[in-house]
């Protein structure tokens, strides 16, 4: 015998999931018009952001301080001015051995040049220099025609560059206040807030605190393997410079893609320059292995470990931060994934019911059920 479907089930089904999807508009209308106010406060919102990621950094050295009795604005003051001299030894490291080998890196370039216009003149391609100098001075005329982009360009790139030194100060500043009366907040926070929010939302900024610290670690950890593994092989090749090159890519691992291109590049160009296309072309498949390992293998392991995600949550986290926000939204994806799961982690925790009153209400079911 068929089965007929049952029409009052069928409107209880279309009602529940009518319900369902006019909440989801409801919570998705929420959440767009948060990101919206998001954006708009964005220029104070990102030097809290990258404030909020020094002070994991620095919180435990100023946190050993305060326990051997330090006061709390003194151990914040010398924790803030040793990352201020850590920063400037980094590019002092990077900066100074590439300064005083300047010149021999120049005549590299030049002779590099020279190298490429004689096989460029020979066979198989048969340049001759009227058709370099031809398409020299075609070029010096776009570039000419183009005075006017490249401008607006450049006071784009200043303007860039300014908003950067402004944030990098507030974040400074920031930091410091932090560091000096991070503890004091939460037991403010608690004070402030009414009724049931005054213990959950202490509790989950805890956790999220927590996950923070545990991403600026695991970020740190994938930085120093790239360092020491693409490190080993410019030593290898007799690279110049390898300890700054290294430092550089450990620094560069916090900026998500266009911190590896970057430190890669540098990397090639010097092998090119002091070693040849050769020993260029072997730097750059080991820079190529190792980011591929790090975006495969490395990063997503460590993160899914101490952040608690899964790998391809990390993956298709980066993916999306990526797509919907460019370079800030790779950044800020992973840790911003990771406070959702702590959110969500408490949620369920709160919903959920415990196992002894499940094993409690099992027995009382079993005995109204008739045999």
């Amino acid at each position: 015998m068929s089965e007929i479907l049952s029409s009052t089930k069928t409107a209880a089904a279309l009602r529940r999931t009518a319900r369902v999807s006019a909440e989801s508009l409801l919570v998705l209308l929420m959440a767009a018009v948060a990101l919206w106010i998001l954006g708009r406060m964005w220029s104070v919102v990102w030097p809290l952001i990258v404030a909020l990621l020094l002070t994991t950094m620095t919180w435990p050295l100023t946190r050993f301080l305060r326990r051997l009795g330090w006061a709390p604005a003194l151990a914040a003051g010398v924790v803030t001015v040793l990352f201020l001299l850590t920063v400037a030894g980094i590019v002092a490291l990077i900066a100074v051995p590439v300064a005083s080998q300047s010149g021999e890196l120049a005549d590299g370039v030049v002779e590099g040049i020279q190298k490429v216009r004689e096989w460029a003149s020979g066979p198989p391609l048969n340049i001759g220099d009227d058709q370099i100098s031809g398409a020299f001075d075609t070029a010096m005329a776009r570039i000419q025609d183009s005075v006017g982009s490249m401008v607006t360009t450049v006071v784009s790139g200043v303007s860039t560059v300014f908003s950067g030194l402004v944030t990098a100060v507030l974040a400074l500043f920031l930091m410091f206040f932090f560091l000096k009366d991070g503890p004091r907040f939460l037991p403010w926070l608690t004070r402030q807030l009414p009724g049931r929010l005054a213990t959950d939302v202490p509790v989950v900024a805890a956790r999220g605190w927590e996950t923070l610290g545990a991403f600026v670690r695991s970020q740190a950890f994938v930085g120093l393997l790239d360092a020491v593994f693409i490190g080993l092989g410019l030593w290898f090749l007799d690279v110049p410079l390898v300890l700054p090159l290294a430092v550089l890519t450990f620094v560069s691992a916090f900026v998500p893609i266009v911190g590896a291109l970057f430190a890669g590049l540098v990397a090639v160009l010097i092998a090119l320059v002091s070693n040849g296309p050769t020993d260029a072309l072997l730097v750059l498949a080991i820079i190529v292995v190792v980011q591929q390992l790090e975006g495969n293998v490395f990063q997503p392991m460590i993160q899914s470990r101490g952040l608690g995600l899964h790998a391809a949550v990390v993956l298709l986290a980066v993916t999306l931060g990526g797509s919907l926000a460019g370079i800030v939204g790779s950044l800020l994806a992973v840790p911003a994934a990771a406070l959702i799961a702590v959110i969500w982690n408490y949620v369920r925790e709160q919903l959920s019911t415990p196992a002894a009153e499940s094993d409690a209400e099992a027995p009382h079911t079993a005995s109204v059920t008739p045999s």
